[in-house]
């Protein structure tokens, strides 16, 4: 994995602890919370704390989540909202500890000036064994504190405060002004600067987790369903298999959860899936041992040319995607495509909308042959495909992400997946879009 570190496509954006300070109350946090400690004296964390270094000491990559479900956090300061999370377990995970460190900012920067913030993402569910169990998570709290209990003495100095002014003759009970003047000492003036933490709770009605080989849980949408890698039987909501690719395309079609990739004819058009396409020649390619050794110079035009030498070998996507190319640079006929075919999941993306992020996954899992859709879009399963790759492949991979995607990653992103409704699209057969749907629905 070194020339993805290396190119800034493996753990970039983490938090530094470089300073005693910082890695003494990361010690406090994590005894607290594991009742471990760490040697190490410069390490870095992501967005919940965890260390891929103090992993590696520990010998355990799960030490702030065991079990996989309820993760557990250490925040030393704000700034970690920044940084990527690791070992994700659950997709809804970052998003829900960078909006809680959002709507808290004020608070857990004053109190990470003085001690590190621990607790963990807290569901109804403690073990996952059975994968239905997965379905009884609706929500999850996020419940944090100082390694000192400095939010749990402002909560009971708040009480206090309340007696204090409601009942009579306060001013002479001497135990009830001692209690509040000692919490007071570690909690300062919570009346001033309240100590509390808003919004803990989030609801998590669509997720995917990577739990029981993988699935992904649609809750929210008009014909709800688990798409799932090892199905499992469950009498209040349908599960997919995902290797039933006309079911999950009807699934998708039906809920109104994709649209094609492409908005019409036009040069950029043509380029995405110019790109597509050479990126599933290039995955198979290498696994043949079929790529040239030196590509430094001008590495699309060797990548075409071992394309044109090696045609009879490459998957059949490829020419699939090369006749859309052909048709969006205004040559040749728009070809049929449909659930069957294994372009088909290639050619969509994830429609706008709070699902947007949880499809394009989903699709990037079916369609995993394009492995920059893969780690813009389901980075766990990227790197374990990547590890499986052959070493010229892993650097043809490595160097292309690192041109192409590292230079501007929110530009390839708005590109790639966060535009808009499609423009009008030239009409197929009785279904309207360039994409035939062919399947269960007809």
């Amino acid at each position: 994995m070194d020339r993805l570190i290396r190119h800034g496509l493996m753990f970039a954006g983490l938090f530094e602890v470089d300073s005693p300070a910082l890695v003494e109350r990361y010690n406090r946090a994590l005894e607290h919370l594991t009742g471990k400690r760490t040697g190490l004296d410069h390490f870095h964390i992501d967005l919940s704390g965890f260390s891929p270094e103090v992993g590696d000491e520990l010998g355990d990559m799960g030490y702030l989540n065991p079990g996989g479900c309820n993760r557990q956090i250490i925040l030393l300061s704000t700034r970690q909202k920044d940084a990527p999370l690791l070992e994700m377990k659950f997709s809804t995970s970052a998003d829900i500890l960078r909006r809680f460190i959002t709507a808290n900012e004020a608070q857990l920067f004053t109190l990470t000036a003085r001690d590190a913030v621990a607790g963990e993402l807290e569901n109804s569910v403690y073990s996952v064994a059975d994968p239905a169990r997965l379905l009884d998570i609706r929500s999850v709290t996020v419940e944090a504190d100082t390694t000192t209990g400095v939010v749990r003495d402002a909560a009971k100095l708040d009480g206090l405060i309340q007696r204090f002014r409601q009942e009579e003759d306060a001013w002479w009970d001497d135990v009830l002004v001692a209690q509040m003047i000692a919490l007071a000492r570690s909690t300062g003036d919570v009346t001033r600067a309240p100590v509390t933490f808003e919004t803990p709770s989030f609801r998590q009605d669509d997720f995917w987790t990577a739990l029981h080989g993988g699935l992904y849980v649609f809750r929210s949408v008009e014909h709800p369903a688990v798409l799932a890698n090892r199905p499992f039987q469950e009498d209040g909501i349908e599960v997919i298999d995902l290797a039933d690719r006309n079911r999950v395309a009807n699934f998708l079609q039906v809920n109104g959860l994709t649209q094609p990739i492409v908005e019409g004819r036009g040069p950029e058009a043509a380029e995405i899936l110019r790109e597509k396409a050479e990126h599933i020649a290039m995955d198979s390619l290498g696994r043949q041992g079929l790529l040239p050794q030196d590509h430094e110079d001008r590495p699309e035009r060797h990548l075409r040319h071992a394309m044109r030498r090696h045609d009879d070998t490459l998957p059949g996507e490829v020419g699939t995607l090369l006749r859309m190319t052909a048709w969006a640079e205004g040559h040749g006929k728009w070809p049929r495509v449909d659930s069957r075919d294994a372009a088909y999941f290639h050619t969509l993306r994830g429609a706008p909308g709070p699902l947007r992020d949880l499809v394009n996954m989903a699709l990037a899992e079916l369609a995993p042959e394009d492995f920059r859709q893969l780690h813009i879009c389901h980075k766990p399963l990227f790197y374990d495909r990547y590890r499986d790759m052959p070493d010229p492949l892993k650097e043809w991979v490595a160097d292309t992400l690192a041109r192409d995607y590292v230079t501007d990653k929110s530009g390839m992103r708005a590109r790639l997946y966060a535009r808009d409704l499609p423009k009008p699209l030239p009409a197929v057969g009785r279904t309207g879009w360039p994409i035939e749907r062919k399947g269960p629905w007809g």
